[in-house]
């Protein structure tokens, strides 16, 4: 069985090549021997060509008479929660959905990330005291990563 750390240190190999702005989402082994691995890019989605490098050297470096296996480099779609703290940088000033580990969850604007946190900005209409119309109220949320159970883009068409 081909070794999850053998495939992340030749793709971090070619990685670290090309500049400090790629980096390494996940790997995947399944038991037959089909790798997926994940790179991404905090200027923007890894190009073709990046993920054809690092494909090149995972593959170059690994023996198929010793052991068959099946390749595939790609970024991180969409849909998929984010895996690592690099994704959180990346989508400052998108609008995502937080899913709690013990009940709920919150939708908003992703507007700061630090080592052990995120903050959510929220905006709702609301009635103000005293006034006869709802006004919007902004609110920003503090969420420490430890209580994150996912967290994906909220994809809109606005």
């Amino acid at each position: 069985m081909i070794k999850k750390e053998t495939i992340q240190a030749l793709a971090q190999e070619r990685i670290d090549e090309m500049d400090n702005d790629t980096y390494l989402v996940d790997i995947t082994i399944s038991n037959t021997n089909q790798i997926l691995v994940e790179i991404d890019n905090l200027k923007g989605g890894s190009s073709v060509e990046d993920c054809i490098r690092v494909s090149r050297n995972v593959e170059h470096n690994l023996d198929r008479e010793v052991e068959d296996f099946e390749l595939q480099v790609t970024t991180p779609g969409l849909s998929n929660p984010f895996k690592v703290h690099q994704q959180y940088v990346k989508n400052i000033g998108r609008d995502v959905k937080v899913l709690f580990k013990e009940v709920g969850s919150i939708e908003g604007k992703l507007v700061e990330v630090s080592d052990n946190e995120i903050v959510v900005e929220t905006e709702s209409k609301e009635k103000i005291e005293g006034r006869k119309k709802k006004e919007l109220v902004v609110r920003q949320h503090p969420i420490l990563i430890e209580n994150i159970k996912e967290t994906k883009i909220v994809i809109s068409f606005k």
